[in-house]
C-alpha cells in the first residue's frame, strides 16, 4: 500500500535569507560604449561659408561672359578679328595723341604766364625769353653788355649776382638827377629789356655804371649768362626802355 503525497513533508526555507532581485546596473565602460558623440558645427564656419557665397557667384558670373565672348570672337572669320584689332589700336593711338596734346598744351600756358610775370612783374629773377623790345618809351639803343659783383648801388638797395639788374651809364643817370642823393634819381627802379640774337632778358635799374659809354649797360652775372658766356666778358647787346624815362638819350 502506497504511501499519499500529501504525506511527504515540504522543504522549509533557510531562516534570516530573504531572496532579493539583483539590480540591473550599467558600467561606466557600458555608458561610453552606449553614448554617442553630438557633433556641433562650428558658427564661424558657417559664417564664412555664407560670407563667400556671393563672390562665388560673381567669380562665376564673370568666367560665364567671358567664356562666352571667346566663343563669339572664335567665330568671328580672321579678316574681321584683324579689322577690328586694328580699330582697337587707331582707337588707342588717338586716344593717347589727344591725352599729349592736352597735357602740352597745358604747360606751354602755365609756362607761358610764368614767364610773363617773371619779366615785368618781378625781373629779379633771372629767365630769359625771347620778346620784341618795344619803342614808346625810348630805344632801342645798341651798346656793349657788361657784369659786375653787384652790392649796395647808387639807388640804395643792396642786390645780389643772381637777380636781374642793371647798372646805366653815369651820363645817363647823372641827366636824370634831381637832387644831391642819388637814392632819389628817377631812374631808379625802372625797368628795361636787353635783347641778343634770339634771348632777351628784363632788367632793374639800381646802380649806376661810370666806366659804362651812353647806350652801354653793366649787369650780374646771371643775366649775362642768359645772353652770353661769362669768358667773352664784353658782347654788343640791343635794349629798350619798358617804364618811361625821364631823360632823352640821343
Amino acid at each position: 500500500m502506497s504511501t499519499p503525497l500529501s504525506s511527504v513533508p515540504k522543504r522549509k526555507p533557510l531562516p534570516g535569507v530573504a531572496a532579493t532581485p539583483e539590480p540591473i546596473t550599467d558600467s561606466p565602460s557600458d555608458l561610453e560604449k552606449s553614448t554617442e558623440p553630438i557633433i556641433v558645427a562650428p558658427a564661424i564656419a558657417t559664417a564664412t561659408a555664407t560670407a563667400t557665397q556671393p563672390a562665388l557667384h560673381h567669380q562665376a558670373v564673370w568666367q560665364l561672359q567671358l567664356q562666352s565672348l571667346k566663343q563669339k570672337w572664335n567665330q568671328y572669320p580672321a579678316k574681321k578679328k584683324r579689322i577690328a584689332l586694328i580699330a582697337l589700336i587707331a582707337s588707342l593711338a588717338l586716344l593717347a595723341l589727344v591725352i599729349g596734346l592736352a597735357v602740352g598744351l597745358t604747360k606751354r600756358h602755365g609756362k607761358g604766364s610764368s614767364d610773363t610775370n617773371d619779366s615785368s612783374e618781378n625781373p629779379t629773377n633771372t629767365t630769359s625769353s625771347n620778346l620784341p623790345l618795344p619803342t614808346s618809351n625810348g630805344g632801342p639803343y645798341t651798346g656793349d653788355l657788361t657784369y659786375y659783383d653787384p652790392g649796395l648801388g647808387s639807388c640804395g638797395i643792396t642786390s645780389t649776382d643772381s637777380e636781374n639788374i642793371c647798372a646805366v651809364s653815369h651820363v645817363v643817370f647823372d641827366a636824370a638827377s634831381i637832387s644831391g642823393n642819388p637814392n632819389e634819381n628817377p631812374l631808379c627802379g625802372l625797368k628795361l629789356r636787353i635783347r641778343r640774337g634770339e634771348r632777351s632778358v628784363d632788367v632793374k635799374v639800381v646802380d649806376r655804371c661810370p666806366g659804362c659809354s651812353v647806350d652801354d649797360l653793366d649787369v650780374s652775372s646771371s643775366v649775362f649768362e642768359e645772353l652770353g658766356d661769362l669768358a667773352e666778358g664784353r658782347v654788343l647787346v640791343d635794349w629798350s626802355w619798358l617804364d618811361k624815362a625821364p631823360v632823352a638819350m640821343g
